[in-house]
Protein backbone atom coordinates (compact mmCIF):
# COMPACT_ATOMS: atom_id res chain seq x y z
CA UNK A 1 0.00 0.00 0.00
CA UNK A 2 1.27 3.72 -0.58
CA UNK A 3 -0.06 6.73 0.85
CA UNK A 4 -0.28 8.54 -2.50
CA UNK A 5 -3.67 10.08 -3.26
CA UNK A 6 -4.58 10.60 -6.60
CA UNK A 7 -4.83 14.54 -8.09
CA UNK A 8 -8.13 13.91 -8.29
CA UNK A 9 -8.42 12.72 -4.71
CA UNK A 10 -6.71 15.39 -2.96
CA UNK A 11 -8.12 17.33 -0.31
CA UNK A 12 -9.25 20.85 -1.27
CA UNK A 13 -9.11 23.56 1.23
CA UNK A 14 -11.38 26.71 0.49
CA UNK A 15 -11.72 29.74 2.43
CA UNK A 16 -15.02 32.14 2.76
CA UNK A 17 -14.85 35.40 3.64
CA UNK A 18 -17.76 37.13 4.55
CA UNK A 19 -19.18 40.14 6.48
CA UNK A 20 -21.42 38.87 9.26
CA UNK A 21 -24.98 37.32 8.13
CA UNK A 22 -25.67 39.58 5.06
CA UNK A 23 -28.01 38.04 2.50
CA UNK A 24 -25.32 37.82 -0.36
CA UNK A 25 -22.78 36.24 2.86
CA UNK A 26 -25.84 33.73 3.75
CA UNK A 27 -26.69 32.37 0.19
CA UNK A 28 -22.85 32.11 -0.46
CA UNK A 29 -22.18 29.84 2.34
CA UNK A 30 -25.08 28.05 1.30
CA UNK A 31 -24.01 27.84 -2.42
CA UNK A 32 -20.70 26.75 -1.70
CA UNK A 33 -21.75 24.12 1.04
CA UNK A 34 -24.40 22.47 -1.58
CA UNK A 35 -21.63 22.26 -4.56
CA UNK A 36 -18.86 20.68 -1.79
CA UNK A 37 -21.06 18.20 -1.10
CA UNK A 38 -22.27 17.51 -4.67
CA UNK A 39 -18.66 17.61 -5.76
CA UNK A 40 -16.44 17.17 -3.28
CA UNK A 41 -18.12 15.00 -0.34
CA UNK A 42 -15.49 14.08 1.70
CA UNK A 43 -12.07 15.76 -0.18
CA UNK A 44 -12.92 19.58 1.40
CA UNK A 45 -12.24 21.85 4.26
CA UNK A 46 -14.22 25.16 4.40
CA UNK A 47 -13.07 28.08 6.41
CA UNK A 48 -15.27 30.60 7.03
CA UNK A 49 -13.82 33.89 8.21
CA UNK A 50 -16.18 36.85 9.14
CA UNK A 51 -14.61 40.09 8.19
CA UNK A 52 -16.24 41.42 10.92
CA UNK A 53 -14.90 39.98 13.45
CA UNK A 54 -11.79 39.33 12.22
CA UNK A 55 -10.71 42.47 9.48
CA UNK A 56 -7.37 41.63 10.47
CA UNK A 57 -7.40 38.40 8.10
CA UNK A 58 -8.45 39.97 4.89
CA UNK A 59 -5.16 40.73 4.36
CA UNK A 60 -3.62 37.65 4.22
CA UNK A 61 -5.14 36.94 0.82
CA UNK A 62 -6.01 40.35 -0.46
CA UNK A 63 -9.64 40.20 0.22
CA UNK A 64 -10.70 43.60 -1.51
CA UNK A 65 -14.87 42.95 -1.81
CA UNK A 66 -17.00 40.02 0.34
CA UNK A 67 -18.36 37.63 0.20
CA UNK A 68 -14.45 35.84 -1.80
CA UNK A 69 -14.07 32.58 -2.55
CA UNK A 70 -10.70 31.14 -1.99
CA UNK A 71 -9.41 28.25 -3.27
CA UNK A 72 -5.89 27.56 -1.37
CA UNK A 73 -5.48 24.20 -2.31
CA UNK A 74 -5.31 22.55 -5.48
CA UNK A 75 -2.72 25.24 -6.39
CA UNK A 76 -2.57 27.70 -7.62
CA UNK A 77 -4.79 29.66 -5.64
CA UNK A 78 -8.26 30.90 -6.94
CA UNK A 79 -10.62 33.44 -6.08
CA UNK A 80 -14.40 34.15 -7.00
CA UNK A 81 -16.19 36.96 -5.76
CA UNK A 82 -19.89 37.18 -5.13
CA UNK A 83 -22.92 34.69 -3.63
CA UNK A 84 -21.49 31.82 -5.49
CA UNK A 85 -25.43 31.62 -6.73
CA UNK A 86 -23.98 30.86 -10.48
CA UNK A 87 -22.72 26.86 -10.08
CA UNK A 88 -21.06 26.64 -13.42
CA UNK A 89 -19.00 30.17 -12.96
CA UNK A 90 -18.09 28.48 -9.41
CA UNK A 91 -17.13 24.96 -10.86
CA UNK A 92 -14.84 26.73 -13.45
CA UNK A 93 -13.62 29.22 -11.73
CA UNK A 94 -12.55 26.50 -8.69
CA UNK A 95 -11.38 23.85 -11.48
CA UNK A 96 -13.82 21.27 -10.33
CA UNK A 97 -14.40 18.41 -13.18
CA UNK A 98 -17.48 16.71 -11.86
CA UNK A 99 -17.09 13.11 -10.95
CA UNK A 100 -20.22 11.90 -11.30
CA UNK A 101 -21.50 11.55 -14.94
CA UNK A 102 -25.23 12.36 -14.30
CA UNK A 103 -25.82 15.58 -16.90
CA UNK A 104 -29.07 14.32 -19.77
Amino acid sequence: MTNTMEPTEEMWKLRLYIAGQTPKSVTALANLKKYCEQYLKGRYQLEVIDLLKNPQLAEGDQILAIPTLVRKVPVPMRKIIGDLSNQERVLVGLDIRPIDKKIT
